[in-house]
């Protein structure tokens, strides 16, 4: 079993809390290859959706018409050479929902900042231009950055993935073209393990199916589906982790409070809540410390307060003061054994997050240096910075054949499986189970650069 078929047997396990959330806003990016139309597809749905200024739309008129790729390419870099080189985010919504887009670049050297964009969407649209394929050819070939973006979407966890067929206006057999990459895009996310929650035909430039069907001819491709904007509609939000034990990373520490009414003249410590949910009368350990203590209040972002659920920040006053800095976890605390001796203390279970320092992981490689084992990097983990160094590169994905290749580095842009040790113990955990507690960082401990996105697939729990 390869690394994406073992990472999707778990990836989206069923849960009480999974039912679709369409009244929340949906934050999406859209991705693939260089100049598959990515920047004009956002313009056209801002456009269509009547969510640009007239303003706006004539400072990027040229000739008589606009250039929409130029609503979200906002840098002189990206306007000059009609690239998207960072991740640029626009906001609009329909009558029935609000949107965050993001458009992410399609380079290969921009690898990373797609990744950084991913790891908090809600759903993704991955653009395939068709004049860019052999669409005559049922048996044609992806691009591979088109491939690679796909994979890096299942492996972080983006639970909707839409494939938008685009500039099927530009060739001679649309209807043909739709059929064949349709197939070579089934072939591949089946092959993958992947589920794809719409492939759909548009014209990004000329307004097709983005936004309204906008075509003479019904049935354009012999398509009769909802419209992308439609789709985006009814696609639900990423579910809170909420079923999960309390974990809270602690992004701020605010010092002894004028205002005894809300923190009780203790220290509050801010974060978002991660995991689980916290409420006063929690009992909590806080890690790497261990120490042991019981929340006397939570307070949300207008220091109002009230329990807090996994997603949302939180400010949290604990019962006595323990030593808790910026990076540190507050976890839920292990309950006592119902095992109990009069001779022995009461043995405590196993903490619902144990430390670990060994890590089998899965590694999007975004350096220009390649990944090698003896290296050491700076790894952050929530708020927390630990050195990891690579103990071995286990193996390569290759993104044509998605078969595991002996390796003993990770190029640029490279994915693959790796095994680090860190030099002090985190509450980490397999991202299949949680995003936030199942990821990590690695930037370059000289240059200070993210060089790779880490994807926890084993954390084994030893004593420490």
């Amino acid at each position: 079993m390869n690394t994406i078929e073992s990472i999707a047997s778990r990836a989206y396990p069923e849960s009480a809390n999974s039912q679709k959330d369409t009244q929340t806003a949906l934050r999406f990016i859209t991705c693939g290859s260089v100049d598959d139309g990515k920047s004009t597809l956002i313009g056209r749905l801002l456009v269509d959706s009547k969510a640009v200024l007239q303003d706006h739309l004539a400072g990027v008129t040229r000739g008589g018409e606009a250039d929409l790729a130029l609503l979200t390419d906002g840098l002189q870099a990206e306007r000059e050479q009609g690239i998207t080189i960072d991740v640029a985010y626009r906001y609009f919504n329909t009558e029935s929902r609000k949107f965050i887009i993001g458009d992410a670049p399609g380079h290969e050297q921009y690898t990373r900042n797609m990744v950084t964009a991913a790891s908090q969407a809600d759903a993704a649209v991955v653009l395939v231009d068709a004049t860019k394929l052999d669409w005559q050819n049922a048996q044609l070939p992806l691009l591979p950055q088109t491939r690679r973006h796909a994979l890096l979407l299942k492996l972080l966890r983006v639970p909707s993935v839409v494939f938008a067929i685009n500039k099927l206006d530009a060739v001679a057999q649309p209807e043909l073209a739709y059929q064949h990459i349709r197939g070579a895009l089934q072939a591949f996310t089946a092959s993958a393990g992947m589920a794809p929650a719409a492939i759909v035909p548009v014209s990004a430039l000329k307004g097709w199916n983005v936004v309204d069907f906008g075509h003479e001819q019904a049935g354009w491709c012999g398509y009769s589906g909802p419209t992308l904007l439609e789709i985006l509609e009814r696609l639900p939000v990423t579910p809170r982790e909420t079923a999960l034990p309390l974990a809270f990373p602690v992004q701020w520490v605010e010092k002894f409070s004028s205002s005894s009414d809300t923190s009780q003249g203790r220290r509050v410590f801010w974060g978002r809540v991660a995991t689980g949910h916290i409420a006063p009368g929690t009992p909590v350990q806080v890690l790497p410390g261990g120490q042991q203590a019981e929340v006397a209040q939570v307070l949300d972002h207008a220091r109002r307060p009230g329990g807090i659920g996994a997603g949302h920040s939180a400010g949290v006053v604990l019962d006595r003061e323990v030593d808790v800095s910026r990076g540190d976890w507050i976890v839920a605390a292990p309950a006592a054994s119902d095992a109990a001796d009069d001779d022995f203390d009461t043995p405590a279970s196993a903490p619902a997050w144990p430390p670990v320092r060994e890590l089998s992981a899965t590694v999007a490689w975004m350096d220009d240096e390649p990944l090698v084992a003896g290296r050491v990097y700076w790894a952050l983990h929530g708020h927390r910075w630990v050195k990891a160094k690579v103990r071995r590169v286990v193996h390569r994905l290759d993104i044509h054949t998605l078969a595991e290749e002996a390796a003993t580095q990770l190029e640029p842009n490279a994915i693959g499986h790796v095994e680090l040790v860190l030099q002090e113990p985190i509450p980490a955990t397999p991202f299949a189970r949680s995003r936030v507690l199942g990821s990590l960082i690695l930037v370059d401990t000289a240059s200070h650069k993210t060089a790779g996105a880490v994807l926890i697939e084993t954390a084994p729990a030893k004593p420490l």
